[in-house]
């Protein structure tokens, strides 16, 4: 341990436990060394570029502390020099906990773990935040290449001191890279024993097991598909849990998750889906599916292959739909398959003893998913609109009865969006009120022309038809890229243009993220030039 570290972790509270408990004299000597560990040397500076995620504290205004974890890919916590480290601060759930708080108290502490060495770093500092058009070649400094996530902003940590921990009570954990490696030669044994198997008078599985893969897609959260239910003609459930039967990670409503799905071209993708089931629940997460003939192929996909037993290599859950946490009451609104995050809200809320009211648009109650589930639980607080019965939501009507502190969350096509927007805007609600999510961005003011892009990192050219997004084509191409919602309002596509005139149809990007930082959503966002150059 340095003396800088000392000085700042060893107040006079923490003195005083030590000589309480005996150890004082250990660490009385930090007092006097000319140490002061206040410079990053040459083996903290190589166990910092090796690492891919740490835990970070800060301080609220109350006092109260928050420790958040922070991950990417190894080394994106850089060295800027033997003082100062420094990080792109990647999009996530948008609480800003971690943010706000270092507004108003810039003082950071980090742990970095190296598990399966069972080492630890504590480094203590003070952090200034950087905008992405305040210094741009400090922003590209502190981006990843080769990791397409997201930047707001940059964050630069001023180090003031750290330490070496011991390594008692910390449990050896490996990376699937690291398991991947010992297991190699299992793994090998395993094909020569399948070769085997495929020999003439083998016994070989049956021709339906041999066509259904036994996964699909490559994201960091691999679970199995342990259940289908078919809930209306055309929305089928599936249940998703994890492959060792631990649970699943928790997550809160409003929570979506990125399912693997494998087009009818081939080419393999990913779609975005509400978790619909109740957040209480920790063994499983349920999507709804509905299978849309003229879409994009993504739900024929989920309908044609999702199957007991197949195992999809998933996304890490998000949030961009999150409820609110105080008392006051909510009105959920939903149109059709919206109301997959709606009833996780609804359940949520009831579960927490919360006043909520849901309204329910439907084409027919054959076609409506969960109302039966919704009904049993919400009894006189759920409000059903057939179309098939000629009823419709009265939103002028819906704004007056509600109560004065009300909070709106609307999930469903544009349309439905667009009218609780107009009418809260006519009752005088505040739109920080009214909270919303689409499936797909706004419609777009032009026609769609055929553009090509250049991809500058994969050296390839691929044309992009008129009826063709960016995203898809890329994709068709053999190129892998992220994607969320595919529908412009998530931002996890979101690439830098470094030639062209993009035509901005997203909901997602700021005014700064698409001039200053050159960004576009390609899942959604075309060009008004013949060509793009992209950074893929």
């Amino acid at each position: 341990m340095s003396r800088a570290y000392s000085d700042i972790a060893f107040t006079p509270a923490v003195r005083a436990m030590q000589t309480r408990m005996g150890s004082r004299a250990n660490y009385a000597p930090l007092d006097q060394t000319d140490d002061r560990g206040d410079r990053l040397g040459p083996r903290e500076t190589g166990f910092i570029g090796a690492r891919d995620s740490f835990y970070q504290a800060t301080v609220g205004e109350t006092g109260g502390p928050y420790v958040q974890y922070r991950g990417g890919p190894a080394g994106f916590l850089k060295v800027l020099d033997g003082k100062t480290l420094g990080y792109a601060d990647f999009r996530g759930n948008m609480q800003y906990i971690s943010v706000g708080n270092l507004t108003n108290n810039d003082r950071i502490s980090i742990i970095l773990m190296d598990y399966p060495n069972r080492v630890r770093l504590k480094i203590l500092g003070r952090v200034r935040m950087v905008g992405l058009d305040e210094e741009p070649a400090l922003i590209a400094r502190l981006e990843s290449p080769h990791y397409r996530a997201r930047v707001q902003r940059g964050v630069v940590i001023s180090v003031e001191g750290y330490d070496w921990n011991c390594p008692q009570h910390i449990t050896p954990r490996f990376t699937e890279a690291e398991v991947s490696a010992a297991t190699a030669p299992l793994r090998d044994e395993i094909a020569r024993l399948k070769a085997r198997l495929g020999q003439p008078g083998a016994t070989k599985p049956p021709a339906a097991q041999a066509d259904l893969p036994p996964s699909l897609g490559k994201g960091p959260l691999s679970l199995v598909i342990a259940g289908v239910r078919q809930l209306t003609p055309r929305v089928r459930a599936y249940e998703l849990r994890s492959l060792d039967g631990n649970g699943v990670p928790a997550v809160r409503a409003g929570a979506h998750i990125d399912v693997p799905v494998r087009l009818a071209s081939g080419t393999l993708s990913t779609r975005r889906y509400s978790i619909s089931s109740n957040p209480q629940r920790r063994d499983a997460y349920e999507i709804a599916v509905l299978r849309e003939e003229a879409g994009s192929g993504g739900s024929a996909a989920v309908h044609a292959d999702f199957r007991l037993g197949l195992t999809v290599h998933c996304g890490m859950p998000g949030n961009d739909f999150p409820l609110h946490d105080d008392a006051r009451p909510a009105v959920l609104i939903a149109g059709g398959i919206g109301i997959t995050p709606i009833k996780a809200m609804a359940q949520q809320l009831r579960a927490e003893g919360r006043n909520v009211a849901l309204h329910y648009s439907v084409r027919s109650r054959n076609e409506a998913a969960y109302l039966d589930a919704l009904a049993r639980e919400l009894g006189h607080a759920l409000h059903v609109y057939s179309a098939d019965q000629k009823q419709r939501v009265d939103m002028t009507a819906l704004m007056a009865r509600a109560a004065p502190d009300s909070l709106f969350y609307v999930c469903g096509p544009a349309r439905l969006i667009d009218a609780v927007r107009a009418a809260a805007m006519a009752a005088g609600v505040e739109q920080e009120r009214v909270h919303s999510e689409r499936f797909l961005a706004p419609p777009a003011p032009t026609t769609n022309r055929a553009v090509t892009v250049t991809l500058k990192r994969s050296g390839r050219r691929v044309a992009v038809t008129a009826d063709q997004s960016i995203l898809d084509a890329v994709e068709a191409a053999g190129i892998e890229a992220p994607a969320g919602c595919r529908g412009g309002s998530c931002g996890t596509c979101a690439v830098k243009v470094l030639a062209g005139e993009p035509e901005h149809r997203d909901t997602a990007l700021s005014d700064i993220e698409r001039v200053q930082a050159a960004m576009m959503c390609i899942c959604v966002s075309r060009a008004n030039s013949a060509e793009l150059t992209l950074d893929l």
